[in-house]
């Protein structure tokens, strides 16, 4: 994970330094992140518990395409087999321009653990305008 990290500020850092959004971001990430990750599935803004829409349902959070306030339960990056429970790490990431508070994200990433079984949470904050660099990066 921490490669995929290093991959994503050294060779598009040039997103990063022109605050691009934050799907061209994790879609970037993604990318080198399923390199390391060869015998799983890495999906971005994945929306599917089995064939049934994710939901966090103590947070009253459903899936919602035109939400524009973080609050629907499209993980930015999973890292899972596909139609099963096998749900290994699930990531969301914010910009550090980015005005919506993290605790949402991090209450999204606890209720990805407890409800869908994710073994592992990380929130990754990353640096843009100029700062291609991680500037937060928290288990939940």
């Amino acid at each position: 994970m921490i490669r995929a990290l290093s991959e994503l500020l050294d060779n598009d850092y040039d997103l990063l330094g022109i605050d691009a959004n934050e799907r061209s971001i994790t879609f970037r990430f993604a990318m080198y992140l399923q390199q390391h990750f060869p015998d799983w599935t890495v999906d971005c803004e994945y929306n599917r518990d089995g064939a049934e829409p994710k939901r966090l349902g103590h947070l009253e959070l459903y899936p919602d395409s035109e939400d524009d306030e973080a609050k629907t339960v499209f993980p930015d990056v999973i890292v899972h087999w596909r139609g099963t429970r096998r749900n290994y790490l699930v990531l969301e990431f914010k910009k550090s321009t980015s005005r919506v508070d993290r605790q949402i994200d991090l209450r999204k990433l606890r209720g990805y653990k407890q409800q869908l079984g994710y073994e592992h949470a990380l929130f990754v904050e990353v640096g843009t305008e100029g700062q291609a660099i991680i500037t937060v990066l928290e288990w939940a």
